[in-house]
């Protein structure tokens, strides 16, 4: 019965992941690097993703929303 149920349902269990990408430089954040997320502090509501080498060099980054820039 629970078999059924579950075809009648579609349920799936494939769940997919995000991997967060750098606002500044556009390369996916790996889970064990020590990137950052944090609000835009023009707008505060878009998330900016920073990845540890653009913090580290100082890369700009760009809020798509506001325009804010930031190091």
């Amino acid at each position: 019965m629970a078999l059924e149920l579950a075809v009648q349902r579609k349920i799936s269990i494939v769940d997919v992941a995000r991997v967060p990408t750098c606002t500044s430089c556009g390369r996916p954040i790996a889970p064990w690097e020590k990137g950052v997320a944090f609000l835009c502090p023009g707008c505060g509501e878009v998330v900016i993703w920073r990845c540890a080498s653009c913090r580290k060099l100082g890369v700009t980054y760009r809020c798509p929303k506001c325009g804010f820039e930031g190091p």
